[in-house]
């Protein structure tokens, strides 16, 4: 099984940044992609920003274009959302996503445990 963690957000004024990140681990498993999705309330949750992990595209929702940023450190299989210039409406739960395959599980969706990023005005 593919565990995800991840750890960052928090509170910040509008025009401010954070960083999230999120940490893969396991045995024996090769990740096809991994993203950044994000949930406000009352919405529905909507992708945020996908990276192809064998080439390293990645694509985003047209809100924040310009504004975030993923990354990731491949040797730790890990990846990295920097969000500069933050909004309200950027306010949501926001949940790291893996896809992959492992010998034990067969091919994976997993996702972390979610965490608040609060933008105030």
């Amino acid at each position: 099984q593919v565990q995800l963690v991840q750890s960052g957000g928090g509170l910040v004024q509008a025009g401010g940044s954070l960083r999230l990140s999120c940490a893969a681990s396991g045995r024996r498993f090769n990740v096809y992609n991994m993203g950044w999705y994000r949930q406000a309330p009352g919405k529905e949750r909507e992708s945020v920003a996908v990276m192809n992990w064998s080439g390293g595209s990645s694509t985003y929702t047209d809100s924040v274009k310009g504004r975030f940023t993923i990354s990731r450190d491949g040797a730790k299989n890990t990846i990295y959302l920097q969000m500069n210039s933050l909004k309200p409406e950027d306010t949501a739960i926001y949940y790291c996503n893996a896809r992959g395959f492992s010998l034990s599980s067969g091919n994976f969706d997993y996702w972390g445990q979610g965490t608040q990023v609060t933008v105030s005005s």
